[in-house]
């Protein structure tokens, strides 16, 4: 027994120097990996709160909208006051206006159209049409959505054309311009399509003079059932996901400080 434990020191004693040798090479490596973990963990933390934030923005914009769609129908300020106009006030709110189309300038806003309230729906258009007010200055009407095959029915080559520009009264909801993204197309001038409701694109696509169109468009309200363009179409819903991805934010974090943990537990037994 004495020369078979005479054997294993040695070996036991070396097993110790070789572990005692890696444990200054492993300090460094182990704080490094603590400090990324908490980081890691603050991080996803972060990002939970600031999608709860979202959430209060959201629920806040919702609330909003729901309010000033409501509201009932007026008419939007003079001409000589739209150097001031604030289009976010006019946001979703019904509007009416007097005057008339000018069908001869009317352009097209490529679109697919889903969960829709009429009886048309997929690929499609906007139909964009400017709309001079009795008072002066002009509004773009978004006049409703028409199907491919239906686009040339409406505007300057369709039945539009034999239509005499009389006055009329119109209604619908006021919206802001869209944005344009990164990945956005730019416009189809020859053939007068365009890919976002931008005001301005629409504008110089249309020979507006700056200065003569309102900040805002129109969706024109629905017209009678079946006929195009089709109107009411405004989306007046928006997804709101931020608490589930809050929840998955925090989770994420949890789990980075429990096997942060974890892994400070296994290293003190080895």
């Amino acid at each position: 027994m004495q020369k078979k434990a005479a054997l294993t020191d040695p070996y036991a004693q070396l097993a110790k120097e070789l572990k005692e040798r890696e444990r200054p090479l492993r300090q460094p490596l182990t704080w490094l990996f603590i400090v990324f973990m908490i980081a890691l963990a603050l991080l996803c933390a972060g990002l939970g709160y600031w999608q709860l934030q979202r959430l209060e923005q959201k629920q806040a914009l919702i609330a909003a909208v729901a309010e000033r769609a409501s509201l009932p129908p007026i008419s939007l300020p003079a001409v000589s006051e739209w150097e001031a106009f604030d289009p976010e006030v006019f946001n979703f709110r019904p509007v009416t206006l007097a005057g008339r189309f000018d069908y001869r300038n009317t352009a097209y806003v490529f679109t697919a159209l889903t969960e829709a309230r009429g009886d048309k729906e997929g690929p499609g258009f906007w139909i964009m049409t400017p709309f001079d007010l009795e008072g002066g200055g002009t509004v773009i009407v978004n006049r409703g959505f028409a199907p491919q095959a239906a686009k040339d029915l409406f505007g300057n080559t369709g039945p539009d054309q034999s239509n005499p520009p009389n006055s009329t009264s119109i209604s619908g909801i006021a919206r802001v311009s869209e944005r344009v993204g990164p990945f956005t197309p730019g416009p189809d001038t020859p053939n007068r399509v365009e890919y976002v409701r931008t005001i301005e694109r629409l504008a110089t696509m249309m020979n507006l003079e700056a200065g003569s169109y309102a900040p805002i468009y129109v969706d024109q309200d629905a017209g009678e059932k079946g006929l195009l363009p089709q109107g009411g179409e405004t989306v007046m819903s928006f997804p709101n996901r931020h608490l589930g991805y809050a929840m998955t934010w925090f989770g994420l974090a949890a789990v980075a400080v429990f096997m942060t943990l974890y892994w400070l537990w296994r290293q003190r037994r080895v």
